[in-house]
């Protein structure tokens, strides 16, 4: 796996925080050895984490080099290799584009095309779907029964759409209906994953 060099100091930031993540260490008295032995579970959600932040970089660097423009009307997620697009562009071309650069990705295994088609979004509109987004994210953050870093939000038209990781279905209902709840939504699109039981 290669990561660009703009992006290396986001790795070795990961790198830190994923650092804190609890080891065993054992001494062999006899030869005065150490081997420090990290938990499996862990280095294989940050090794993920990593992957998911490479294939971020290399797609919006993908969208740049193609178009600056479509560049900036793209929105995405990536987690565990899938890739939800959201955002609007102004025609079907557009759309199909994305899609096709975002295949082109080492490391893609699901795209989820949500980009609308239109020309007609104004700044208002654009104004209440940040809105609607914040508020969303704010509602998450200050549930104690949502994880909401494992949650992506993002809001276009009046559309919400949903992408990451619930602990249970329970939890994504709850997401679900803080989304609903909010005024200018117009509908809940969700592409979140539910654990499975343990």
């Amino acid at each position: 796996m290669r990561i660009r060099p703009r992006w290396g100091a986001a790795v070795i930031a990961l790198f830190m925080v994923a650092g804190c993540a609890p080891i065993e260490m054992t001494i062999d008295a006899g030869a005065a050895a150490t081997a420090i032995v990290e938990s499996t579970p862990i280095r294989n959600e940050v090794s993920r984490t990593v992957e998911d932040i490479a294939i971020r970089a290399r797609i919006n660097d993908a969208l740049f080099q193609r178009d600056v423009d479509l560049f900036g009307a793209v929105s995405l997620a990536v987690e565990n290799g899938r890739v939800l697009l959201t955002g609007s562009v102004v025609t079907p071309d557009d759309r199909l584009e994305a899609t096709r650069l975002v295949w082109q990705i080492d490391g893609v295994r699901e795209v989820i095309n949500e980009l609308q088609v239109t020309d007609t979004t104004t700044l208002l509109d654009r104004a209440r779907d940040l809105i609607v987004t914040k508020t969303l994210q704010s509602r998450l953050l200050f549930d104690t029964h949502v994880r909401s870093i494992t949650y992506s939000v993002d809001t276009v038209n009046g559309i919400v759409y949903l992408f990451g990781t619930a602990r249970s279905q329970e939890e994504l209902d709850r997401v679900k209906s803080h989304a609903g709840n909010i005024q200018f939504v117009q509908n809940v699109v969700s592409y979140v994953t539910v654990e499975p039981a343990p």
